[in-house]
């Protein structure tokens, strides 16, 4: 066979380039692990299962995804040690979101320290649905919404749909911030409409996840696709996530499961899919 001359080598590497697929980001996955140097927090009961680090990069790289955004799991409550260790050692394959007690005067402060020192990009707030979760609403909102803001990095929420009224006054009055909700409130699906409106703020995302918690039918849930297609005319495959919420979803689908949803069984056009596996993460999470 004869050796290709230079115009057809460069033109074959630049066909390469070209066709390489974009990386597979999932956009919210929690690891934890028993280990005394991170202990859990009390009154805690984390699953006894291994979800270090380590299997998770074997899960992904056995299922073809690139990077991650790893969530802090409640079970270490507000000490973010392990997940700053994690982002310490794997910096290329993920990126990390703290978590900061919202009801202490002290948390913008925190938040500062866990981003421009130990490398996180965003925190998460879970406001609850009960009164207990009346804080979103409380005096010491502004201030770290407000922070969040300025350092750049997104608030991430947490959030059932009865609350998303409440975030209303704090996305206006900070509409620089990049708002992601997560797992899309679990609105059920009768009844989206506190989550949909949230689209005309054009600073908020949402994750695609829980799919399974709200579907009545089995894997791959096809009563959740007018879900999918309503987040798509509203919001925009630019700003909707693919997310496995792994291991919180291991009683439901396996990780594989989960990334086959995105790729495979969702109604989605090859533009959409690459939008919502690789470029609205990146919007947000800039790997």
């Amino acid at each position: 066979m004869p050796l290709m001359n230079r115009r057809q080598f460069l033109t074959t590497a630049t066909a390469a380039v070209v066709t390489k697929p974009e990386p597979l980001i999932d956009a919210h996955v929690h690891v934890f692990t028993r280990n005394p140097r991170f202990p859990y927090a009390p009154n805690s009961h984390p699953p006894d299962i291994d979800a270090s680090a380590e299997a998770l990069l074997a899960l992904m790289q056995a299922n073809g995804v690139d990077r991650t955004v790893l969530i802090q799991v409640i079970h270490y409550r507000w000490d973010n040690a392990y997940l700053a260790d994690v982002l310490r050692r794997y910096p290329k394959q993920f990126m990390g979101v703290c978590r900061v007690n919202p009801e202490d005067p002290a948390a913008p402060d925190q938040l500062s320290r866990l981003t421009e020192v130990q490398g996180f990009h965003g925190v998460r707030l879970s406001p609850a649905a009960t009164p207990e979760g009346d804080w979103i609403k409380g005096p010491l909102m502004p201030k770290l919404w407000r922070r969040c803001e300025q350092l750049k990095v997104p608030m991430t929420l947490l959030i059932p749909a009865s609350r998303l009224p409440d975030i209303h006054p704090l996305i206006e009055a900070n509409p620089d911030l990049t708002v992601v909700i997560d797992h899309m409130a679990d609105a059920p699906l009768s009844n989206d409409l506190n989550l949909l409106v949230l689209s005309r703020y054009p600073k908020v995302f949402t994750k695609l996840s829980h799919l399974g918690t709200i579907s009545k039918q089995p894997y791959p849930y096809p009563d959740t696709q007018p879900r999918v297609q309503a987040l798509l005319k509203a919001f925009g495959p630019e700003r909707l996530m693919a997310a496995t919420d792994w291991p919180v979803s291991l009683p439901s689908l396996t990780y594989a499961q989960a990334i086959a949803l995105f790729r495979s069984h969702l109604d989605l056009t090859p533009e959409q899919r690459t939008q919502i596996l690789t470029r609205a993460v990146r919007r947000v999470w800039p790997f």
